[in-house]
């Protein structure tokens, strides 16, 4: 199913574990059958009031400097265990 959501993977420059997070979370929407536009960005992109993601993931380091941003965010603990993000996804996305 096509879902007509953005959402942000994140990390301080938007190159790094945001990349990982990315790869990890378009693995997991493929298998829950969904689609979704997925974006790895830096802090000061997903921090903007503005942001036009509806969804934005990030590490609980992150997850204080991202205060202003109006979309749903949601902590993720590890990037690398896709059922923590499968859970988190279904709940998030429905």
């Amino acid at each position: 199913m096509n879902l007509n959501v953005l959402i942000y993977t994140v990390c301080g420059a938007g190159i790094g574990t945001s990349v990982i997070l990315k790869s990890n979370v378009d693995k997991v929407l493929e298998q829950l059958g969904l689609v979704a536009d997925v974006k790895a960005v830096g802090i000061a992109e997903a921090a903007q009031p503005n942001s036009p993601a509806q969804l934005v993931l990030a590490t609980p380091e992150v997850l204080e400097q991202l205060g202003g941003n109006y979309s749903e965010v949601v902590s993720v603990d590890s990037i690398f265990d896709l059922a923590e993000l499968r859970e988190k996804l279904e709940r998030s996305l429905g």
